[in-house]
């Protein structure tokens, strides 16, 4: 029996792994040289000692086997904020079926978990690096317009011409499909590169401020001015681009002075009566269809056709269904790069909810639903009933969300339903609610008027 003992502690003692024997008492039978070089503990300190004397409670999985009476298989565990093992524990019974102790086997992987750990940090640093290479590859100024369906290429080809002239140019297009992002690369892209590009957001500019924030004002030439003056956006433009969004917004009073603008190159601040040449090229953006406002005589027709010498329609994104795929991708990419996270893939049945869904809100809505993802998903592969929980309209079917309809251009009851839908998510805010209908307040609140909601 003793060199049955011999041989059986020989062959615990070969083994890689730390094992650990208690009986009942909690107190420590056996510890290996594994167990000592996993928890630098010495066998003569804690044979025969308590093992609650050196570890807590919760510490060590084969003090729960003992306590549950549940044994587990490849379980990971961490015993020490440093250590992170598997482990396998069983109960020791006596010939009567009684509970007399219990042994655990732990394989030590700290030093893979290190490794991964160090192998996410190098993915996040080699993906950074990626990102960087592609956007220094990507020198075009319209490589931000990322999209290989026709109609974008089409627009696109029609914004490279543009650019290589000073004509002003009119682009069109539904709210978040990326106006703005075409008029900086028409700038970027043409003569004026070095010159200041100025947005001009018509839609957010109180009434009573439009003049001076276009035109600017003279030192002294109203209460409360400054005493140097101001210049105004069109002159800070000089030499560069103006782009003004939502020129649909833009007052008849001030479509009137930017007329004139447009005819003479010259521009008179509030209190000149001189005025001063600007050198600036125009460009105009709006979601709303401007013909019609010319008939309901609430824009200019002569404004027009001065802005319309180039006209640019950026494609909605459901007539860019082939783009959705790509784009997802790259947001994520994006997204996780910023965040510092592993990038989430989509299945495929996830694809087909977005390939299915309207998107009213177009690219921008789309890139804010990976930023949702990436932050909110609480798995690495975002399947269909995950993404569904993140769209804006949680009570629709698979197949309400496929016929969703766009705000613009549609029967006036959709319209009604969208923007009392997007109050109710925004709890009321209506500064909110214009944002992510992608119209002003003014717009908004118009809208609110029209349909007899509630303010």
């Amino acid at each position: 029996m003793q060199a049955e003992n011999y041989i059986l502690d020989a062959i615990l003692a070969a083994e890689d792994d730390a094992i650990t024997v208690i009986n009942k008492h909690k107190v420590v039978l056996y510890w290996n040289e594994a167990a000592v070089n996993t928890y630098s503990i010495m066998k003569e300190e804690i044979i025969n000692q308590p093992i609650t004397k050196f570890f807590e409670p919760n510490d060590l999985m084969v003090l729960k086997v003992l306590q549950s009476e549940n044994e587990v298989k490849n379980l990971y565990h961490r015993p020490r904020e440093d250590k992170h093992v598997v482990v396998n524990t069983s109960l020791i019974l006596d010939e009567d079926g009684d509970i007399i102790g219990s042994v655990s086997i732990e394989r030590d992987i700290t030093q893979l978990v290190r490794l991964n750990d160090n192998l996410v940090t190098t993915s996040q640093e080699l993906n950074e690096l990626r990102m960087k290479v592609k956007s220094q590859i990507d020198e075009s100024p319209f490589s931000k317009l990322k999209g290989q369906s026709m109609q974008l290429k089409e627009t696109i080809q029609t914004a490279w011409k543009a650019a290589k002239t000073n004509a002003t140019t009119l682009v069109l297009g539904e709210s978040g499909t990326g106006k703005e992002v075409c008029a900086r690369a028409i700038h970027e892209a043409s003569s004026r590169n070095d010159g200041p590009f100025v947005p001009v957001n018509c839609g957010a500019i109180p009434y009573a401020l439009f003049e001076s924030e276009l035109f600017g004002y003279e030192a002294g030439s109203f209460t409360g001015a400054s005493k140097e003056g101001k210049p105004g956006k069109i002159e800070m433009a000089h030499g560069g681009t103006l782009f003004l969004d939502e020129i649909g917004e833009l007052p008849l009073e001030m479509q009137v002075k930017l007329l004139r603008v447009l005819q003479e190159n010259r521009i008179y601040r509030i209190g000149d009566s001189l005025g001063q040449e600007v050198d600036v090229r125009f460009i105009a953006a709006t979601n709303q269809n401007l013909p019609e406002m010319m008939m309901e005589n609430k824009f200019r027709s002569d404004l027009y056709y001065r802005l319309n010498v180039i006209q640019l329609t950026m494609p909605p994104l459901r007539d860019r269904l082939d783009d959705i795929p790509n784009l997802a991708q790259q947001f994520l990419e994006q997204f996780s790069l910023k965040y510092k996270v592993p990038v989430p893939k989509i299945d495929q049945s996830a694809v087909q909810i977005l390939l299915q869904y309207n998107w009213p809100g177009n690219v921008r809505e789309l890139k804010n639903m990976m930023e949702r993802l990436v932050i909110l998903a609480e798995h690495p592969i975002i399947k269909k009933q995950e993404l569904l929980k993140y769209f804006p309209m949680q009570s629709k079917s698979v197949n309400e969300i496929k016929h969703a309809i766009p705000l613009a251009g549609e029967k006036e009851s959709v319209e009604k339903i969208v923007i009392e839908d997007t109050l109710r998510q925004t709890n009321g805010n209506k500064s909110d609610a214009a944002r992510r209908l992608g119209i002003s307040r003014v717009t908004l609140y118009s809208k609110i008027k029209k349909y007899g909601m509630k303010g």
